[in-house]
């Protein structure tokens, strides 16, 4: 299911017309789409608000059970399903990566890096500050109408810039620590992160990394394993199966070039890798049903 699929189906489902940014509400794209409870790899950032209640999001092939007011986040490549008769309503918000890749300050690393491509796909929005989201949601939905006004590109992607700087102030993780822009920590970390997407298939280890950040792999590892909790080899190895994964559901590649294209110099290596992270065989997404 592609949200861009349905926008010329109803007025309610608002698209620019070169499809780089959607509004939809999420009953209306179940109600409209005979694949909408199918597996499907977003192509570009996709957010999830499920603003109607509790329910279940399947992210990755993982089941994720949330409250009211949870906002998923997922990023290209990942694998989103909604789960039949456990999805309450919502809306969901398509950008293209064009809204990230013009821009490397800062404040959209760690938008881009700590909003989305986390290892919790969702963060919790309070009741207070869903009014204020709505309203710039409501903004960007009536910006949509004037496409062909002065500074329209300019003005969604500054209102989107707001909309996604609000969650990452506001909004809560659960069981996650809160990120600082000013924390020498958090910014290495954040730093690390982009270098893991721009450099993961050909770069599996943590001095590669400290390298590139020119620090050391002691320096790289204790500031991500105390912004995250995490080790930076697990962000390293989590990007290469997601990656993975995509490939062995979506592409007709063989597990062999998929080996390859990933940096594995012998497939039989990457074959025990996927079996140490996942607890199964290549071979056994390939055969799984969308």
């Amino acid at each position: 299911m592609e949200i861009n699929h349905l926008k010329h189906k109803t007025p309610q489902i608002i698209c620019d017309k070169e499809d780089r940014f959607s509004i939809a509400p999420i009953k209306k794209v179940l109600n409209e789409s005979a694949t909408a409870y199918s597996r499907y790899a977003c192509k570009g950032y996709n957010m999830f608000w499920f603003t109607g209640g509790d329910g279940e999001f399947e992210v990755d092939l993982t089941n994720h059970s949330f409250p009211k007011n949870a906002l998923f986040f997922l990023t290209p490549g990942q694998v989103g399903a909604y789960v039949k008769g456990k999805t309450p309503d919502g809306l969901v918000i398509y950008f293209s990566e064009r809204y990230f890749s013009e821009d490397n300050s800062m404040e959209i690393v760690f938008l881009k890096h700590n909003l989305f491509n986390n290892q919790l796909p969702y963060i919790l929005i309070n009741e207070r500050d869903c009014t204020l989201l709505k309203v710039l949601l409501q903004i960007m939905h009536d910006e949509m109408g004037h496409a062909d006004e002065f500074a329209h590109e300019d003005s969604l992607s500054h209102l989107l810039r707001l909309f996604l700087i609000t969650i990452q102030r506001r909004g809560t993780i659960d069981s996650e620590k809160r990120l600082c822009i000013n924390n020498q920590a958090d910014q290495l970390f954040v730093r690390f992160r982009q270098q893991v997407e721009l450099h993961y298939r050909e770069k599996h280890f943590i001095q590669d990394y400290a390298d590139i950040l020119n620090v050391s792999s002691k320096t790289l590892s204790r500031n991500v394993l105390e912004a995250s909790g995490y080790t930076p080899l697990k962000f390293i190895n989590y990007r290469l199966i997601q990656e993975a994964r995509w490939l062995l559901l979506y592409s007709d590649m063989k597990i062999k070039e998929i080996s390859y294209s990933l940096g594995f110099s012998d497939p039989s290596n990457f074959v025990k890798f996927f079996i140490r992270q996942t607890g199964k065989k290549p071979s056994f997404y390939r055969e799984l049903e969308l």
